[in-house]
């Protein structure tokens, strides 16, 4: 397309992988690409567990407004803090193939699962999904808040600060950050299950921007577009924000095909 796009992104290293990686992807398909960094609410408030702030939408707000006035023309958010209704004006124009959906837990001392973990160990997450599910396994446990970017809170644990033992994160998150290695277990998504929208990327645009509806549909992925709708259509329902303590996990049927079935925990 003619002079190419600007996308806008947050200025975390998980976020700018993700917009890196749609960066490439666009070039590879002849497109010209341009980052632009925005600081978010929820990049700048970091004191408190974002289910304590007020309002919707503190990873994607800014970056949309961006997007209305004109300052960009695709917005890259992770899919799971994008409110399911968008600001008029707006659309979301393609989910390329989805990274692993699924849950994993870090450990100080390299214990294997949660069942393991001694009686009062502190478990960090600020998502009340995580708490919600982490204490019905485990109500013998301490959970304490956890805020940052990724790899902040990978270190944190390491570092065992404030007597942290362990936390919950997710997988696409470490694999794209390649903090792999970091991981003590892969969760069952039954067992905690993920948010709606976890591992995938939505790409956002002006709802009447033809051209960057084109340029970004070789990135379309059909069956995560599927999956998310499902997600996001039960959290749609249950009229749930981004932070309320809603799990949906929609497992690909047989071979992978475009089937599967869709599960949900409030």
């Amino acid at each position: 397309m003619k002079g190419g796009l600007k996308v806008g992104t947050r200025g975390s290293k998980l976020a700018l992988w993700q917009a890196e990686w749609v960066r490439a992807a666009l070039q590879r398909a002849g497109v010209a690409v341009e980052l632009r960094i925005i600081e978010t609410r929820g990049d700048a408030e970091v004191d408190r567990p974002l289910h304590e702030l007020e309002g919707k939408g503190f990873f994607t707000k800014e970056i949309e407004e961006a997007l209305l006035d004109g300052r960009i023309d695709v917005a890259v958010h992770s899919l799971k803090d994008l409110p399911t209704t968008l600001p008029p004006g707006l659309a979301l124009a393609a989910v390329p193939k989805r990274a692993n959906a699924g849950e994993v837990l870090i450990t100080r001392d390299r214990i294997a699962s949660l069942a393991a973990l001694p009686a009062g160990a502190k478990v960090g997450t600020s998502s009340l999904r995580r708490v919600a599910q982490v204490l019905h396994l485990r109500p013998d446990l301490a959970v304490v808040p956890l805020r940052g970017n990724v790899p902040t809170r990978v270190q944190k644990v390491r570092e065992g600060r404030d007597g942290l033992a362990a936390a919950l994160l997710a997988e696409a998150g470490l694999e794209r950050l390649e903090l792999a290695g970091d991981i003590a277990a892969r969760i069952d998504p039954f067992e905690v299950m993920p948010a709606p929208g976890q591992g995938a990327l939505g790409l956002e645009v002006r709802a009447d921007d033809r051209s960057a509806r084109s340029a970004l549909a070789p990135l379309k992925d059909p069956v995560s577009e599927l999956q998310i709708a499902a997600e996001r259509g039960l959290l749609a329902a249950l009229e749930s924000g981004c932070q309320a303590p809603v799990a949906a996990y929609c497992g690909t049927g047989d071979a992978g095909r475009e089937t599967g079935r869709l599960f949900g925990r409030v």
